[in-house]
């Protein structure tokens, strides 16, 4: 089998973390050649992916596991919680996994911040993505933890191929 890489970022609400996955998946998929997969966590359960009325809505709402297939998509919509191991079994297929959220996950991971720091995430971080807008003196930040720009897409790239979990 061959190596795959997990790493998961984190951070308060606007701080950049759905910007920063983006860049890193479109460089990884577009420039690098990688099969990417993302897993984000929604921990208040506010995102819709299906309609109510809609077949694929009545099928989930037995309480089923169903997936929706068409010729430009598959879609997976489960009633339980998957752990870490069951959602990669899912995705199967995959260089590296970038996780959004789930912070109790074992994975590396970067912390983003803009504008400051919140210490509760340092106990969750192997790396903080932060641009100017921080200023780093400011801040008793853990040792060990590797300080990225935010903006520098490649450098964040060389983190996760560096520090991402094998999985």
């Amino acid at each position: 089998m061959k190596k795959r890489l997990a790493v998961a970022f984190t951070g308060p609400s606007n701080s950049g973390k759905t910007t920063l996955i983006l860049k890193v998946a479109r460089k990884l998929i577009h420039e690098l050649g990688k099969k990417v997969a993302i897993i984000k966590h929604d921990p208040s359960d506010k995102a819709r992916f299906d309609v109510e009325g809609k077949d694929s809505y009545k099928f989930s709402d037995t309480g089923s596991e169903v997936i929706v297939t068409s010729p430009t998509r598959t879609t997976y919509f489960s009633k339980q919680n998957k752990d870490l191991d069951e959602m990669i079994r899912l995705f199967d297929d995959f260089d590296i996994l970038l996780v959004e959220g789930l912070k109790n996950l074992p994975l590396p991971r970067i912390s983003i911040f803009r504008g400051s720091l919140e210490s509760e995430y340092f106990p969750y971080m192997d790396a903080l993505a932060i641009d100017d807008s921080i200023n780093i003196d400011e801040y008793e930040i853990p040792k060990g933890v590797d300080i990225l720009d935010i903006n520098e897409c490649e450098d964040v790239i060389s983190w996760i191929f560096k520090n991402a979990k094998e999985v």
